[in-house]
C-alpha cells in the first residue's frame, strides 16, 4: 500500500457507543443512587461473565424467543464451543444459585446486577446493540408482597433519578396449569387471523402467539386486540395471586392499570407481569419491566425456587432522568521550575491523602498560562509554588470562585479548602 493513500478511519462498531468521561458521571450517579435504594432494600451485588455457554440462554430465554432466533451474538470458541455474549442476566443468576448452592446459605436470595447486554437489534434512540441494564432478582419468595415490594423500590429509584409522569401496567400471564388451554385458544385465533399479520407475528402464530401482543406493528396490535385474554383463564391460585399483588399495590399507594394484552418477551415468566413506562417517549416507552419466573431455576436442574425482578434499561433511563451533577471541585498546581514541580508533587500527595482531587499537569508554563489552564478547566483552587514559596515553605492558595487568596502550610491549606478554617490573607 502507497504511504500516500489516506488510512481507513477505526470508528465504533454500529450499534455500540462511547460513554465519554463527561456523560459517564451521570452515569455513576445513577448507578450510585440505584446501588443505595437496593441494599436499603436487602439486595446485594452479584456480577457474572459476560460470555455464557449459548445453551444457557437457548435453556433460559426460549428457543422460540425473539432474543435466541435473530439477537444473540453467539460463536465458536477456540475450543470448538458455542458461547454467546450474554443478552439477558437472568440465566446467569440461576446457573450461579445452582453452582454456588446459593440457596443452601443463610442470606436472602436478593440480588442486583448492572452492567453490559449484547443483543444484534436494529439501532435505534436509546437503542444499541451493546447496551446496559440495572436488574436486581428476588428468589425463593412466593407471597405476592415481594411482587409488589419491587414495584414500589423501582418507583423509588425512578424518583430518586428525577423520572416524572410515569405509568404502571400490570398482568398476570398465567402458569403451567392455565397456560396450555389459554394457549391452545389464543393459537387458533390467530391462525384465523394470520393473512392479516405482518410475516414476524405469522410465524408467532404458529410457534407462540403470546407474543403477538408485544409487535409494535400497528396492524397487528388491532388484530389482536380482538384476541382471548389471559386473564380470562386464570386459575384459582393465579387469581388470587393477581388480586392480592393489586391489594399491595394499593397499600403502597401506587397508581396502575391492568393491561391484559401486557406479556413479557420471554418464555420464563409466570403469574405476575409488569412495566413501567413513560407515554411520552412514544412506541419504545418501557423504562422499566419485570415479572415472576417460578419454575426456571426447577427447569436448570436446581432447586425448586420461584423467583422475580425486573430491568432497567440505563441508555433509556438516563434520556429521561433528571439528575443535577456536581461540579467537580480540585485544586490546579501552579508551579514554576522543577524544584517547585517537585514540591507540587509532595504535597498534592499530601492534600489527596486528605481527600482532596488534585491535578498536577507536566508541562513547562509561566504563571499567567497556569491561571488560564486552570480557568479553562474550571478548578476551583489554584496552588501556587514558585521560589518564594519555597524559600518561606508557605505557599498560595487562590480561591478562583471568590476571588480570596491564603497563605499557610499544605495541611492549613487543605483546611481551608475543607472549609475547616479561613486564613485569608490581604
Amino acid at each position: 500500500m502507497s504511504s500516500d493513500q489516506p488510512k481507513k478511519e477505526i470508528s465504533a462498531i454500529k450499534g455500540t457507543h462511547d460513554i465519554l468521561p463527561e456523560e459517564a458521571r451521570l452515569w455513576q450517579l445513577a448507578e450510585a443512587r440505584a446501588r443505595e435504594i437496593f441494599e436499603l432494600y436487602g439486595y446485594r451485588e452479584l456480577r457474572a461473565p459476560v460470555i455464557e455457554p449459548t445453551e444457557l440462554f437457548e435453556k433460559g430465554t426460549g428457543a422460540s424467543s425473539d432474543i435466541v432466533t435473530k439477537e444473540m451474538y453467539t460463536f465458536v470458541d477456540k475450543g470448538g464451543r458455542s458461547v454467546t455474549l450474554r443478552p439477558e442476566y437472568t440465566p446467569s443468576v440461576v446457573r450461579a444459585i445452582i453452582e454456588h448452592r446459593l440457596d443452601l446459605q443463610s442470606q436472602p436470595l436478593r440480588y442486583y446486577y448492572m452492567g453490559p447486554m449484547f443483543r444484534y437489534d436494529r439501532p435505534q434512540k436509546g437503542r444499541y446493540r451493546q447496551f446496559h441494564q440495572i436488574d436486581i432478582e428476588v428468589f425463593g419468595e412466593k407471597d405476592p408482597a415481594v411482587d409488589a415490594e419491587i414495584v414500589e423500590m423501582a418507583h423509588r429509584l425512578l424518583a430518586r433519578l428525577g423520572v416524572e409522569d410515569v405509568l404502571t401496567l400490570v398482568n398476570s400471564v398465567g402458569c403451567k396449569k392455565c397456560r396450555p388451554a389459554y394457549g391452545q385458544e389464543l393459537r387458533q385465533a390467530a391462525l384465523a387471523a394470520r393473512d392479516k399479520l405482518c410475516p414476524d407475528c405469522q410465524r408467532k402464530a404458529e410457534v407462540n402467539p403470546l407474543r403477538i401482543f408485544d409487535c409494535k406493528n400497528e396492524v397487528c396490535r388491532q388484530v389482536a386486540s380482538g384476541f382471548p385474554l389471559i386473564i380470562d383463564f386464570l386459575c384459582a391460585e393465579c387469581r388470587d395471586h393477581f388480586h392480592k399483588f393489586r391489594e399491595y399495590l394499593d397499600l403502597y399507594g401506587i397508581e396502575y392499570r391492568v393491561e391484559p394484552t401486557l406479556v413479557r418477551g420471554l418464555d420464563y415468566y409466570t403469574k405476575t407481569a409488569f412495566e413501567i413506562v413513560a407515554e411520552h417517549l412514544g412506541a419504545q416507552n418501557a423504562i422499566c419491566g419485570g415479572g415472576r419466573y417460578d419454575d426456571m431455576v426447577r427447569e436448570f436442574g436446581g432447586p425448586d425456587l420461584c423467583g422475580i425482578g425486573f430491568a432497567m434499561g440505563l441508555e433509556r433511563l438516563l434520556s429521561v432522568a433528571r439528575i443535577q451533577v456536581p461540579k467537580d471541585s480540585f485544586v490546579y498546581f501552579a508551579y514554576l521550575g522543577d524544584q517547585a514541580k517537585k514540591e507540587s508533587l509532595r504535597l498534592a500527595r499530601v492534600l489527596r491523602s486528605e481527600g482532596i482531587e488534585c491535578l498536577v499537569e507536566f508541562r513547562d508554563r509561566g504563571m499567567k498560562a497556569h491561571f488560564s489552564r486552570a480557568n479553562k478547566l474550571g478548578a476551583d483552587w489554584v496552588l501556587i509554588i514558585g521560589e518564594d514559596e519555597l524559600k518561606k515553605g508557605k505557599y498560595q492558595l487562590k480561591d478562583m470562585v471568590n476571588s480570596r487568596q491564603f497563605e499557610g502550610s499544605a495541611l492549613e491549606l487543605a483546611g481551608i479548602i475543607k472549609g475547616k478554617k479561613i486564613l485569608e490573607i490581604g
